[in-house]
């Protein structure tokens, strides 16, 4: 048997192709026009809105990577390979694919793993020349998408360990939080939910805290949750008894989570507290942490290293609360 030249293993295990195809046919909704009855190329592309000779190249390279099958006539189907690319499969994968989505996009970090190696940040900026956080936060072409996910936010219960938030803490002397990053609001709403006496103000970028207000407003405790556009890099409303950081950190530079804290002990004032339930993502090999480093500047911080940020942004450890393998509870008052 002939060995594969080492220069010819390199290509072959770099070759984009494959995956750009997959990603191109989720992009597109090629699973969902096969499904819906659509088997030519012409009509596929029509209804996805492509080039018709483009789309029979991809149509025709799907077939050679097993995601269709085509019959004598030209007509395509969908191969059991290709049923998670549809939208409505229960195990979909499409949401988690697509170059144009939310979740799909912040993969495509990946792409420019040397910006991540160099500069020790996510590589979306260097894609894409903007934050992704902007992105996905400001522009109109996401705002579906979020409307998507709260919906579904209904439905779902809180994760990644934040019911320690809900129950690990004494909010019995606190009246009103703020929610600081707090994304659909299901933290603000499990909190206000389980504690009769306390307000919530949820406060995010534009697209988020939009459907975070619609969802307080169909919600029954509308009448204590409120949610406010802002950034938490700039002056925060003043005046709660705390100011929640929760699963937000992870995502930021130590400089960017130092502003962050500092934002927040500005805001509390002499009375006030600052209550941090950061994330640190579970990691599996060099692979994970790569992939988790690619998208997120922080990923595994220490309950120590918030306390570093904390005291370098004025701030006092006063309770350490209960914590987790992925969720650490902090309380910190100012210096």
């Amino acid at each position: 048997m002939t060995e594969i030249p080492p220069f010819q293993q390199l290509l072959t295990m770099t070759d984009l192709l494959v995956p750009a195809a997959v990603r191109a046919a989720a992009t597109l909704g090629i699973a969902d026009h096969v499904a819906a009855g659509a088997t030519t190329a012409d009509e596929i592309a029509r209804r996805a809105g492509s080039a018709p000779d483009v789309t029979d190249m991809l149509l025709r390279y799907l077939v050679d990577i097993a995601l269709l099958d085509r019959d004598v006539n030209g007509g395509y189907a969908l191969t059991a390979l290709a049923e998670p690319l549809r939208s409505d499969h229960p195990q979909s994968v499409r949401a988690m694919l697509r170059n144009d989505g939310m979740f799909g996009s912040s993969g495509l970090s990946l792409l420019r793993l040397d910006h991540t190696v160099r500069t020790g940040r996510p590589g979306y900026v260097a894609e894409f020349g903007r934050d992704y956080w902007d992105a996905v936060n400001n522009d109109p072409a996401f705002v579906a998408e979020w409307r998507e996910q709260g919906e579904a936010a209904d439905r779902m219960d809180l994760h990644w360990d934040a019911g320690i938030v809900v129950t690990g803490y004494d909010w019995s002397g606190v009246g009103s939080f703020v929610d600081v990053g707090g994304h659909l609001g299901n933290l603000t709403l499990a909190l206000v939910r389980a504690h009769s006496h306390l307000r919530g103000t949820l406060l995010d970028l534009r697209n988020v805290s939009a459907e975070a207000g619609r969802r307080f407003a169909r919600s029954e405790v509308a009448d204590r949750c409120t949610a406010v556009e802002g950034s938490f890099l700039d002056p925060l409303p003043e005046g709660h008894d705390v100011y929640l950081l929760s699963a937000i950190l992870a995502d930021w530079s130590d400089d960017d989570a130092t502003l962050i804290l500092k934002r927040c002990a500005e805001a509390a004032g002499a009375t006030g507290k600052v209550l941090v339930a950061d994330i640190a993502m579970p990691v599996g090999g060099a692979g994970s942490e790569l992939r988790l480093r690619s998208m997120m500047p922080a990923p595994t911080r220490t309950a120590e290293d918030i306390e570093r940020l904390a005291g370098a942004a004025g701030l006092r450890l006063s309770w350490r609360g209960p914590d987790t393998a992925v969720r650490t509870l902090l309380e910190f008052v100012g210096q």
